[in-house]
C-alpha cells in the first residue's frame, strides 16, 4: 500500500503566495476566519490584501481522482458564510489545481450556481487563471 502525498497542498500554496507578491498583494496563510456552517473552525489557506480590498483564497489540489471534488460545494458555502459574517472580506477565490479533476469544467463554468447562487462573490478558477489574475494585480 502506498502512502498518499499530503504535501502537494503546500506546493500549491507557495505558488499562489509568490504570484500574490508579484501582483502587489500582502498575504497571510493558514488564517482562522471564524466558524464553518455546522460548527468547526474555518481555516482559510490565504487572506490577501491590496489597498482596502480583502480577499479569501481557498486552494484545492486534485492530483489524481479523489474526494476534493465533493468538497467544492461545501467550500463555496463556507466562503459565502465567511463573507456574510465579516464584511471586510469582499471576494473569495476557490482555486482548483492539479489534473485529477473530472468536474473541473462544471465548477469553473459557473454551472454550480444552478444549485448554490454565489454570484460574483466567489470565483472558482483554475490555478493558471488565478496566477494570471494575481500576477497582474486583478483579483
Amino acid at each position: 500500500m502506498s502512502l498518499r502525498n499530503t504535501e502537494t497542498g503546500a506546493v500549491l500554496e507557495q505558488m499562489v503566495l509568490h504570484s500574490l507578491i508579484y501582483g502587489g498583494y500582502l498575504s497571510q496563510s493558514q488564517q482562522y476566519i471564524g466558524s464553518r456552517p455546522g460548527g468547526g473552525k474555518h481555516k482559510i489557506d490565504v487572506v490577501a490584501n491590496r489597498g482596502d480590498r480583502n480577499i479569501l483564497i481557498s486552494l484545492k489540489w486534485q492530483q489524481v481522482g479523489g474526494t476534493a471534488e465533493q468538497k467544492v460545494p461545501f467550500e463555496v458555502i463556507c466562503l459565502m458564510d465567511a463573507m456574510e459574517q465579516n464584511p471586510n472580506y469582499q471576494k473569495a477565490y476557490l482555486v482548483l489545481g492539479g489534473e485529477g479533476w473530472t468536474l473541473r469544467e462544471f465548477y469553473i463554468s459557473g454551472d454550480l450556481q444552478q444549485y448554490i447562487p454565489y454570484g460574483d462573490r466567489v470565483e472558482i478558477v483554475t490555478l493558471e487563471r488565478f496566477i494570471m489574475k494575481a500576477n497582474m494585480g486583478k483579483l
